[in-house]
This record gives C-alpha cells, structure tokens and sequence, in this order.
C-alpha cells in the first residue's frame, strides 16, 4: 500500500485545558493516521483516547 502525508487536526487535554494540535503523519490510510495520533500523543502524554479529540484528518500530500 501507499504511504500518503495527512494532517491530523485537534486537542488533547493536559491539566484542566484543552490544548489544540496540528501533526503531519504517513499513514497508508485515514483510519490508520488516527490511531497513530492516539497513540502518539497517548504515550507522549499518558493520556487515554478519551482525552484525545481529532477534528480532522485531511491528505497534504503523497
């Protein structure tokens, strides 16, 4: 399959705000670009998906 570059929009709760974020990741589809973001920034912030929210998830190249 072929690696595409998508921008993953959204915020993530650390302490008592929302703070949003913006990352460029290659993914060979849209699904699977999201559970990296999950899991990225689960583990980079103990954070469990719950205090994770996508908004959006857009090709910015291939």
């Amino acid at each position: 399959m072929a690696m595409q570059k998508f921008e993953v929009t959204g915020a993530c709760q650390i302490g008592d705000s929302w703070q949003p974020f913006t990352k460029v990741v290659s993914a060979p589809n849209e699904d699977v670009a999201r559970k990296y973001i999950y899991a990225e920034i689960g583990s980079r912030h103990h954070l469990k998906r719950n205090y994770i929210s996508i908004k959006g998830v857009t090709v910015v190249g291939e």
